[in-house]
């Protein structure tokens, strides 16, 4: 599992929000060491000069109680027993040993501080000139709290550079979500309407320059279309011209005449072929469509006499994908599989929850293929070996690939343990 992100986007607003983290801590640490440090080394300073004040006689420890009632009626510093002191809030006090040292090295002895807050902001201080006493020194104006507002705007500054820096890069990331999502269509041999130029210059120039890239390939695309749909046109002319020569040829040059048919035949099937490779099938809309059912519909048409199809359809789904394509492949694979074998032809379908895609498989009982010449057989004009026999033009796969890759899918062959071959074909679900 990776914690870093990938992206470029979550790149940034990390490094955005780790720099500002340091910021805010270098901040906090500043105004702590020169603004809040300094003022409280002064109130210990003048908080060590009143205990002087109280204790003025020399140290004398002997507690007097009318003297401590006078005194903090007219200073509010009150000096009081342990035992009284616990009972006035000492015990809720809570101990600071910073100043305590500090408050140590005013006094020249060992003492103690401890501070409390309630309706009052008491400093208890015992001082080494008595250590069974306790002096109570309230302080009016300050408050714990106060130092809330300063964590409260580090935080705020913090979230709000966060948040702005990741709008702005979501901003900024907007045109290359569109141009990543144009590229993948033209992928798929789609061509979408040109994109429109904004964001940054560098953005800009990138996506100007991929509309100019994609309406060449569009036209590219066009122009070979045109120029093998003319080809395949004009070479029927001569077949058609050829097969009514041969017509007209004697009973007794038959042998020649049904041999030129037969080639006839073949160049024709080839021709279509040509024909089925060029066209932009993937041009169609893409809608939903019962996966199934489609897989029903095509094993309706593809059905001989001779041979029988068994079926094994798993749930029913309804997956996107071009109709009228996609019976091709299914259809393109059935043939395929009549062709090399003799024997009933599988084909099952299911779902895969791990890769979140569906899948149909069109097994046969033939001899199979070097599994060194799988992957090149989906490339153009390749044929077999000659286990599977070599006439054709060697486009029928290639057919399949461009489209399932259409799609987004996946199309694989493999040898079955039994004897055959098997192809699969992926589709994502959504």
């Amino acid at each position: 599992m990776k914690i870093l992100p990938r992206s470029a986007f979550g790149q940034t607003v990390l490094l955005i929000g780790f720099l500002l983290l340091i910021n805010q801590v270098v901040s906090y640490l500043s105004v702590a060491i020169y603004v809040i440090k300094p003022n409280l080394e002064q109130i210990n300073q003048l908080l060590a000069k009143q205990v002087k004040v109280v204790f003025i006689d020399g140290g004398n420890s002997k507690f007097n109680p009318q003297l401590a009632e006078a005194f903090h009626k007219e200073t509010g510093i009150g000096v009081y027993r342990e035992q009284d002191a616990l009972m006035l809030g000492l015990a809720e006090a809570s101990y600071y040993p910073y100043l305590s040292m500090q408050m140590s090295e005013l006094l020249e002895g060992e003492a103690e501080v401890r501070i409390s807050q309630g309706d009052e902001y008491l400093f208890w201080i015992r001082p080494p000139q008595a250590p069974s006493l306790w002096v109570k020194i309230p302080l009016h104006g300050l408050d714990e709290a106060s130092f809330y507002p300063l964590i409260f705007y580090l935080v705020l500054i913090g979230v709000l550079s966060v948040a702005g820096g990741w709008l702005f890069i979501r901003q900024l990331n907007r045109p290359l979500k569109a141009l990543q999502k144009a590229a993948i269509d033209v992928g798929k041999g789609q061509f979408p309407e040109p994109l429109k130029e904004q964001g940054s210059t560098e953005v800009t120039a990138v996506t100007r320059a991929f509309n100019h890239m994609s309406k060449g390939i569009k036209q590219l695309e066009a122009d070979r279309s045109l120029l093998m749909a003319g080809i395949s046109h004009d070479l029927r002319t001569p077949l058609t011209r050829i097969r009514l020569a041969s017509e007209m040829m004697s009973e007794d040059e038959d042998y020649l005449k049904d041999g030129i048919e037969k080639d006839i035949d073949d160049m024709n099937a080839i021709i279509d072929q040509f024909i089925d490779y060029i066209r932009h099938d993937m041009m169609d809309k893409t809608q939903p469509i019962d996966f199934n059912q489609m897989i029903k519909d095509v094993v309706e048409l593809e059905s001989v006499e001779d041979r029988n199809i068994h079926l094994q359809l798993g749930p029913q789904v309804e997956i996107p994908m071009v109709y009228a394509a996609m019976k091709r492949v299914l259809a393109n694979l059935i043939q395929n599989a009549y062709k090399y074998s003799s024997n009933d032809i599988e084909i099952s379908s299911g779902i895969n929850q791990e890769t979140n895609r569906a899948y149909f498989n069109v097994a046969d009982n033939g001899p199979g293929i070097s599994d060194s010449e799988i992957e090149r057989l989906f490339q153009p004009f390749t044929q077999g070996d000659t286990a599977r026999g070599t006439e054709g033009s060697g486009l029928g796969l290639a057919i399949i690939k461009r489209i399932v890759d259409g799609h987004g899918g996946k199309v694989t062959l493999k040898n079955r343990n039994s004897g055959g071959l098997v192809a699969t074909v992926e589709l994502p679900l959504s």
